[in-house]
């Protein structure tokens, strides 16, 4: 098999590791890629899939590529999938149709009231007159969204009806995300673990991931502005299995039922962000696409072929696939620059060991990377790289993983200190009985 995989972040990096390791794929193309995806094999770094669409279907046909991974959200919601199907080629990633569930967080919250999927009590408004009485429908905590795609920096948690106010504001007057902001979802600020269950999924068939972890907020104790993932562990320590089979039932399985109702079409991944609270499981947010960075520890505990994955979902039966983990724990540090995520520094060199070998049981993903004009590595974007380690337990990893990054320099680096140490744990069914 030859595999282009679209995206140049960290998630896009640990998917080309694994097909690298792959005896069925040939060769691994990135577009555009970064440095560190360079190093498992080509780089189409001079097209764009999004704008030119038409030239990036017959490079993938002059190239006889067998299959096409869509890591990002944005080429998702374009509907690259869709065209490279019609095209004849494997595409791995939801269409356009289905890929409102991220695109879209006023759809999503549709959805999910349609179909009954638990999540907050929420309103949704365009207009700043209608923001006041959104706010009197709601609790005086709330969080207020970007319903379009912001990166996932367009949340902001809320502690009082003012700095509502202010963050609705800037959305829709000050237009601080752009179109993403021209609509905007309000909902109920509720509390609890979160915990990232990701599905690949073709029509009701799913496979489900093992559960992971991501620590949003820029600073330790998980507080500080959302980003878009400091860093993240797997297996998640918040639930069990018999806690993953509710959530399966109850929320899994009637998102895809819903889909097949609404006459959607969906196939790739399905990622449902939730909430673990006193009254049970609630969907904060769905995502059509790996997360990022869960990707990084969830797929190097991969032992099985990632290549088996993408054809039994192009074949419409993705839990056929015969998938093996590792037994170990696996932990990601994201190493950010300054004054992200509002405004990351660039521009400065990196120094010190990051890059690894393929079979490497600690691996440095490149993230917001690009090659500097004396062949040298610089930073690109806010999160730099995501330092991710395999060990017996969580906390062997998160040594490994931080005693890395301490031999990892550019100047303004940042990076949490407590990545993996936030590990309460919770049980659905107790939780239930108790209401």
């Amino acid at each position: 098999m030859k595999v282009v995989v679209i995206g140049a972040g960290g998630r896009e990096h640990a998917i080309c590791l694994q097909l690298a390791r792959s005896p069925r794929v040939t060769e691994v193309i990135a577009c555009p890629g970064n440095p560190g995806t360079a190093r498992l094999g080509r780089c189409w770094d001079q097209i764009d899939p999004i704008v030119q669409i038409d030239a990036f279907i017959e490079r993938c046909k002059a190239e006889q590529i067998d299959h096409v991974v869509i890591g990002p959200e944005a080429p998702l919601v374009a509907g690259v999938a869709d065209r490279l199907r019609g095209a004849g080629i494997a595409a791995f990633g939801p269409g356009a149709a289905a890929a409102r569930l991220e695109g879209s967080k006023a759809y999503s919250k549709q959805f999910m009231d349609r179909h009954q999927i638990p999540t907050a009590l929420h309103r949704t408004i365009d207009h700043i007159d209608d923001l006041e009485a959104a706010l009197d429908a709601l609790p005086p905590q709330v969080v207020v969204k970007a319903s379009g795609l912001a990166a996932g920096k367009g949340v902001i948690v809320c502690e009082d009806r003012q700095q509502a106010r202010q963050a609705a504001t800037a959305m829709l007057v000050e237009g601080s995300f752009g179109e993403s902001g021209r609509v905007v979802v309000l909902e109920e600020r509720i509390h609890g673990p979160e915990v990232s269950v990701l599905a690949i999924v073709d029509g009701t068939d799913a496979l489900l991931l093992p559960t992971a972890q991501d620590h949003k907020p820029l600073l330790d104790g998980n507080i500080g502005p959302n980003t878009g993932g400091m860093g993240a562990f797997c297996p998640g320590t918040v639930i069990g299995s018999a806690d993953l089979d509710t959530i399966r039932r109850t929320i899994i399985e009637p998102t895809l039922e819903g889909l097949v109702a609404d006459q959607i079409e969906y196939s790739g991944v399905l990622y449902a962000g939730l909430m673990m609270t006193k009254s049970g499981p609630r969907v904060l947010e769905y995502n059509c696409r790996l997360g990022d960075p869960e990707t990084q520890p969830v797929l190097l505990r991969l032992t099985s072929d990632f290549a088996d994955i993408l054809e039994a979902t192009a074949d419409h039966s993705p839990s056929s696939a015969s998938v093996t983990w590792d037994p170990r724990s696996s932990l990601c540090l994201v190493l950010a620059s300054e004054g992200y995520p509002a405004a990351p520094r660039k521009g400065q060199l990196l120094e010190g060991e990051i890059f690894s070998d393929v079979d490497d049981d600690i691996q440095v993903f490149h993230a917001g990377t690009t090659a500097g004009p004396d062949g040298d590595c610089v930073v690109s974007g806010g999160r730099v790289l995501g330092v991710t380690a395999l060990a017996d337990s969580l906390e062997d990893a998160k040594k490994r993983v931080y005693d890395r990054a301490k031999q990892i320099q550019f100047d303004g680096k940042i990076c949490r200190t407590d990545i993996g140490t936030y590990q309460d744990t919770y049980n659905i069914s107790e939780s239930l009985e108790q209401q």
